[in-house]
């Protein structure tokens, strides 16, 4: 379990004081709001893919469904640019599924095969897109398969978000009774089937539904740790604010745990964080004056 005093450390350091922090254990960008960290990842991913076609060589991606703000200035630098996508190969990161494990309704919004479809792949030229055959979406049935394709080569980039529990892709702290897992089981852990933790499923609710939880799906299909962190890079950002905040203190600044997966990102070697003002902030970072007993009190 987390230590709340120094979760109370972490958590009271300032915004702008982040990037530069002597004790911080990734590093870490700050940007100032959701536009400009979408421009900058849409960017920072253009100009992988842009340097591998000039170097004659295959791209292979895992790539995530969230935050939203980079697929527009994706696709209007790749028209605009020219960027070819067709040595690409795409591993995407997660899908939702029902109480029983199987995929959404197509209109459903937590689809998220229809989501990458219509904003990731729909706007790309036609001469310039990636090729449908090497485009895989994670489904249980697909599991081995996709296994099989990562192991063929190595991924070069790790694109994502991370969420409230610091999970990286749908790689969510394992709360289980009667199963607790170590580090080590979570550094190792695959593509799997899995149900979605009771935060999480609130989380979305409050983002999505105006809190009805119930519309959300219960399940998901996700890359495990071993998958995302098998790449060269590792970049993720968030810009969705409140429900962030703190995984992104404990991951600049705890050990690596299982109770936060995205703490793991420290002993990767080119891991990079980025965050806007709004999610880097931190409400006990604002006000110092607050007394919690059994913290600082």
């Amino acid at each position: 379990m987390m230590d709340t005093k120094q979760l109370y450390e972490w958590c009271k350091v300032p915004a702008d004081a982040l990037s530069e922090h002597p004790k911080r254990k990734i590093p870490f960008r700050l940007v100032s709001d959701s536009a400009a960290m979408g421009m900058l990842m849409a960017r920072d991913f253009a100009d992988d893919i842009k340097r591998a076609n000039e170097e004659g060589r295959p791209f292979r991606a895992i790539v995530p469904c969230g935050p939203k703000a980079w697929y527009e200035p994706f696709v209007r630098i790749v028209n605009e640019e020219r960027i070819s996508l067709a040595g690409m190969t795409v591993f995407h990161m997660d899908e939702c599924l029902d109480w029983e494990g199987k995929p959404l309704h197509r209109d459903d919004p937590y689809h998220f095969r229809v989501f990458m479809e219509r904003h990731f792949y729909g706007g790309v030229r036609a001469e310039l897109a990636v090729p449908e055959d090497k485009r895989y979406f994670p489904l249980p049935s697909s599991i081995e398969l996709i296994k099989a394709k990562i192991a063929e080569a190595p991924i070069d980039l790790t694109l994502g978000g991370w969420g409230q529990d610091g999970h990286l892709a749908y790689n969510q702290a394992r709360r289980h009774p009667y199963s607790a897992i170590t580090v080590e089981q979570l550094r190792n852990s695959e593509i799997r089937v899995q149900d979605n933790n009771w935060d999480t499923i609130i989380a979305l609710a409050q983002r999505t539904y105006g809190g009805a939880y119930q519309f959300v799906p219960p399940m998901s299909i996700t890359l495990g740790m071993k998958e995302c962190l098998s790449a060269r890079k590792v970049r993720i950002y968030s810009d969705t604010g409140a429900w962030k905040q703190t995984a992104l203190r404990v991951a600049l600044f705890a050990d690596e745990t299982a109770e936060y997966p995205m703490t793991l990102l420290q002993s990767h070697p080119d891991a990079l964080i980025t965050a806007t003002l709004e999610t880097a902030s931190h409400p006990i970072a604002d006000h110092p004056e607050w007394a919690i007993n059994g913290v600082n009190a």
